[in-house]
């Protein structure tokens, strides 16, 4: 995936879920085939607006302490890159699921392992995330 594509691609995602809130990013490897490069994002966000950044903790009914659970999005992108339809851009961010971090972590490293390809998974905290998201227009 080349900068330009990440950068378009965590845009769309920013676009679609509050930036602010979210945790962490993991970028699969993208695939290019047919004339056509696609992607996918495991995002984490926090139910809470006003999270503090490195608290995993929750307190259950009973007082005992529980991992903090985030909504679980995957975001896929599609660009087109040959034929009629070229530059054509799709974006999908769909909510999967509300699990704590080390959950999706879990899940992610059990996906990448299947697929072959531990090596081009990417992990972005939720600061690299805003980091990599273009300056908006007139900052």
């Amino acid at each position: 995936m080349t900068d330009e594509t990440r950068t378009r691609f965590l845009a769309g995602i920013a676009a679609q879920v509050p930036a602010e809130r979210v945790a962490e990013v993991h970028l699969f490897g993208a695939i290019r085939q047919g004339g056509q490069e696609s992607g996918v994002a495991v995002v984490a966000v926090n139910h809470e607006p006003a999270a503090v950044e490195g608290v995993e903790t929750d307190v259950s009914v009973d007082g005992d302490a529980m991992p903090t659970r985030y909504t679980v999005y995957t975001a896929r992108f599609r660009h087109t890159l040959k034929g009629p339809e070229r530059g054509r851009w799709e974006l999908a961010v769909i909510e999967e699921a509300d699990a704590p971090l080390l959950t999706v972590d879990a899940v992610v490293r059990g996906v990448s392992r299947r697929s072959g390809e531990t090596d081009e998974t990417i992990r972005l905290s939720g600061d690299e995330f805003r980091a990599a998201l273009p300056e908006p227009a007139g900052s």
